[in-house]
């Protein structure tokens, strides 16, 4: 019942949703002092001079070298110029794994190689793509704030299939003109053209390709104490759909693309990516399995974002013995999580499952949400919340800046689409970075602002990894991590009593918002 509502709120608010956007938007460029002019879009970018965002951001747990302070920048427009790669082997819905490597060079120009394997550790090749076109920057993004918008004209692309067995399975996925025109012609380790300006996108479509990753585009420059530097790109998200992943425009972001030259040390798989070609696909190196060991508590690594509009970090404190945990969502109004709007604690119990069949190397869980509480960060997410009817968000008119309340009483809270108890089928994966440190992945949150409270739902693809802060049992409540696709909740900042009639044309936003757990 809470999925069906969810849905038919979701679909009912559509209209509002895009007004609402539209208002907060208005309000942030008229009102808020202070703002950088990167983070309100303007008429062109030949107007604006680059501007740097600073951010010291540091996790909820202690640093693991204090000495060593990180200062984040980003620039409007960004600048692209250079070659960026993945990381580590990426996984996108359906699962899809592959790895990535995008050239763009001063003249606007691109060459994006996307290399796809049969297995999650990207250790057997299948085929990989090369890609090239144009970009063009646009305007700063009046959606996700931070970014910037971009357009992008594909001219050619080309196909090369590594394996016999790939080769069957692309054309049993494709229509038989596709068949018989390209794949059916393809050899092994031979470019093969699917695509060029003078053709048609049929067989793209059929393969579910498309490079809307590029119409929306951020660049971070992480300055350490000691002189370096990182560069990450951040990309544009997918649909968790793999049907309507070609007709989806991003409002968030993928995992990032690091710059060749410019990444964290060391990264062997960098440079395997950066060595690729579209016939000598980049072979990962062999990892052994990592036993999945959830006690202790896990921290976000910077200021994450989600999907239109939301910006947060999570916490979550796991106790194994008892198959109980705590989340805590902290959401904020910008892109470097600095004006905090509101934080939700959810806790509850886990039940862990068996291996996932689709990813190898993760593992099911089933989660449910028992309790959850708000806390108002901000006078006017306050003075919305008390603007609810009693016995519908926790205690009417009671909720004040700074005070947490419970909203198990309740049985969660309709304005935020909150609805207790609540159970969702996960997906949990176990890695270690560079410096052999685990880091936790948990399942992405569905595009359409579902939840997976179906086995059938169960995410194939993961959010940015979590970093462990300590690994003592904490006695914390049972929990669950809410709000990690709920819709921002994207309120003006303390001191804005003249802004009463922009909080109630927002109403709409928020109550068209929903909030998933985990």
């Amino acid at each position: 019942m809470w999925q069906k509502r969810q849905e038919n709120m979701s679909s009912r608010c559509f209209g509002h949703l895009l007004r609402g956007v539209w208002l907060l938007w208005l309000w942030q460029a008229v009102f808020v002092a202070g703002n950088k002019l990167w983070e309100v879009p303007t008429a062109s970018f030949s107007s604006m001079t680059n501007i740097s965002k600073n951010l010291k951001w540091e996790p909820s747990c202690l640093q693991r070298h204090p000495q060593d302070g990180v200062r984040i920048t980003s620039d409007l427009p960004p600048r692209l110029d250079g070659t960026w790669v993945s990381t580590r082997c990426e996984v996108r819905p359906g699962p899809e794994f592959l790895t990535r490597s995008y050239t763009f060079q001063p003249s606007r120009h691109f060459l994006a190689l996307q290399h796809y394997y049969s297995d999650s550790g990207c250790e057997d090749p299948s085929y990989s793509l090369m890609i090239r076109g144009k970009l063009r920057l646009r305007q700063a993004s009046w959606i996700t704030l931070g970014a910037t918008q971009a357009e992008h004209h594909l001219s050619k692309v080309g196909i090369v299939v590594h394996t016999p067995v790939a080769k069957q399975r692309l054309t049993s996925r494709l229509p038989s003109s596709c068949v018989g025109l390209s794949l059916g012609r393809a050899v092994p380790g031979k470019l093969h053209e699917l695509y060029n300006t003078r053709a048609g996108r049929g067989c793209l479509a059929a393969l579910g390709f498309s490079m809307m990753e590029l119409d929306l585009v951020r660049v971070e420059t992480q300055h350490h104490g000691h002189g370096g530097k990182v560069q990450e790109l951040f990309l544009g998200d997918l649909h968790t759909d793999w049907t309507l992943r070609t007709q989806y425009r991003p409002t968030g972001y993928q995992q990032p693309l690091q710059n060749a030259l410019h990444h964290v040390h060391p990264c062997p798989v960098c440079a395997l990516v950066y060595r690729s070609s579209e016939q000598r696909p980049p072979v990962l190196p062999h990892t052994r399995a990592i036993h999945l060991s959830l006690a202790g508590r896990w921290v976000s690594q910077r200021c994450e974002t989600r999907p239109t509009i939301l910006f947060l970090t999570r916490e979550f404190t796991f106790v194994p013995e008892r198959h109980g945990w705590e989340g805590i969502y902290r959401h904020f109004s910008d892109p470097v999580c600095s004006q905090p709007t509101f934080t939700l604690r959810a806790s509850g119990h886990y039940a862990p499952g068996h291996p996932s069949a689709k990813v190898s190397g993760a593992t099911e869980f089933v989660f449910k949400v028992t309790q959850v509480s708000v806390t108002p960060e901000e006078q006017a997410t306050a003075k919305l919340l008390n603007s609810t009817r009693p016995g519908k968000c926790g205690q009417a008119g009671g909720w004040a800046v700074g005070v947490e309340q419970d909203l198990t009483q309740t049985d969660g809270c309709t304005v935020l689409g909150i609805k207790l108890p609540h159970k969702e089928y996960e997906l949990f994966k176990l890695e270690l970075d560079h410096e052999k440190h685990p880091l936790l992945f948990i399942g992405e949150r569905p595009s359409d602002g579902s939840s997976p409270d179906r086995p059938l739902r169960r995410p194939t693809s993961f959010q940015a990894p979590l970093e462990r802060c300590s690994h003592e049992d904490s006695q914390a409540s049972y929990s669950h991590d809410l709000g990690s696709n709920s819709k921002q909740v994207q309120l003006p900042t303390s001191g804005a009593e003249k802004l009463a009639q922009a909080v109630s044309a927002l109403f709409g936003l928020v109550v068209c918002s929903w909030i998933c757990f985990l």
